[in-house]
């Protein structure tokens, strides 16, 4: 009788930990504000690419456009598809 109530206890006290376990899970959110600029409106880092001057569309639009022509098309990369 006592091994079943040890048994019982033992039990109860591993589903309220079990239980307790779930209320302390911290919450997820993000360290800083976040923005909604417009990503030409540049950053405060040491990483843009030079040539981009901050706030401008245009040479934000013309780095795009190199970047696909020299570095993302595969075509320029190999030479043009032969049919």
């Amino acid at each position: 009788m006592k091994r079943l109530g040890m048994l019982v206890s033992t039990a109860a006290a591993l589903a309220a930990m079990t239980i307790l376990a779930a209320c302390g899970e911290k919450p997820q959110t993000l360290g800083a504000a976040r923005t909604d600029a417009a990503p030409f409106q540049g950053t405060d880092n040491a990483f843009a690419a030079s040539g981009w001057t901050k706030g401008d569309k245009a040479s934000w639009e013309q780095g795009l456009k190199a970047r696909m022509q020299n570095s993302q098309n595969e075509y320029t990369k190999t030479g043009s598809p032969s049919k």
